[in-house]
């Protein structure tokens, strides 16, 4: 949220109700929320580095809202079908305010409310918008529903919520024969633990790590085999109970729309961490991605396996122990 904007609705014609919950859908940990008293808001999200952040700093939060709220706040996010998704939940409260950038599709949110509710008013800056209405109309088409894709349960706002990854399933083929203790880091919403617990009979765990709480919601019904173990955690600080014998990740290289090589490095460390010390790692990355400097800093050997024009995968073996 741009602090601007809400200081700015504020003193243009947004009235806050003098009590009552307020509840932030989707917030961004470094967002400035001062202009919203601390006291009354309950930050919604499941992302689990924004959670921790938000906690951190003294915020209540919860992956789902708990009873009424009398405000509501909708952070915008780039999947559409999630920011429809938002708003049907928030619109149980008595004021909605919505709150993005114009590249995220605040623009285009604006003008579907405005077939459904008149809305009260609107505050251009910073090349986003915010707006806000007292519900009318009926939102309910709106809310989360989950899809079938090609047999896999998603849910709106899910990475590669409307198909298979390519880059995912490219992986799952190139992959020698797993067995012993395995984890998917970034598992998302279950497509390559499924397929690997499918194919390879000898893995005995296999530990599913995701930050995303949809998308782990989803792998939970994805992936029945009693072999895996599922964890709601960020990724570039989770340590298992007991060394690996392997890792496989597709990691995720963007936090919003520029790509950030640095959370697939961060990805890295945590694998070699968590591997014991003949562990391997496999991994599936856009082509332009340089982890091959990242690979080499924290393991004995790196080499490319296979991949094709857009997707590259890599192989190391042998963590060594750096200082973190």
């Amino acid at each position: 949220m741009s602090d601007s904007r809400i200081a700015q609705a504020l003193g243009a014609g947004l009235v806050l109700p003098a009590d009552g919950q307020i509840a932030v859908f989707g917030p961004r940990l470094g967002m400035d929320l001062s202009a919203l008293p601390k006291n009354r808001l309950v930050l919604i999200t499941g992302m689990k580095p924004d959670m921790d952040g938000f906690t951190a700093q003294g915020y209540a939060c919860a992956v789902a809202p708990q009873g009424a709220f009398a405000v509501a706040v909708v952070i915008v996010p780039r999947a559409k079908a999630l920011a429809r998704a938002m708003l049907a939940a928030a619109s149980a409260a008595d004021l909605v305010i919505v709150d993005g950038q114009k590249t995220d599709g605040v623009e285009s949110i604006l003008k579907d409310v405005r077939k459904r509710t008149a809305v009260d008013g609107v505050i251009s800056k910073s090349h986003g918008k915010l707006f806000w209405f007292a519900p009318q109309g009926d939102f309910s088409d709106w809310a989360a529903r989950p899809s079938q894709v090609s047999g896999y349960v998603t849910r709106p706002g899910v990475f590669s919520a409307d198909g298979v990854d390519p880059a995912s399933a490219l992986l799952a083929e190139a992959l020698p024969v797993l067995t012993g203790k395995v984890a998917d880091l970034g598992a998302g919403w279950g497509y390559l633990s499924a397929r690997m617990l499918a194919d390879h009979p000898g893995i005995k765990a296999l530990h599913l790590v995701e930050a995303d709480h949809e998308a782990l919601t989803c792998a939970r019904e994805n992936v029945s085999d009693a072999r895996a173990e599922f964890h709601w955690a960020d990724a570039t600080v989770w340590r298992p109970a007991t060394k690996l014998d392997a890792v496989v990740m597709n990691p995720p290289f963007h936090t919003g729309r520029a790509a950030e090589p640095d959370l697939g490095r961060a990805f890295i460390a945590t694998a070699a961490a968590a591997l014991a010390p003949s562990g391997q790692l496999w991994l599936v990355a856009n082509r332009h991605l340089p982890y091959e400097a990242a690979l080499a800093a924290h393991f004995v050997t790196v080499e490319e396996i296979g991949g094709d024009n857009r997707f590259k995968i890599l192989h190391a073996a042998r963590p060594t122990r750096l200082k973190r």
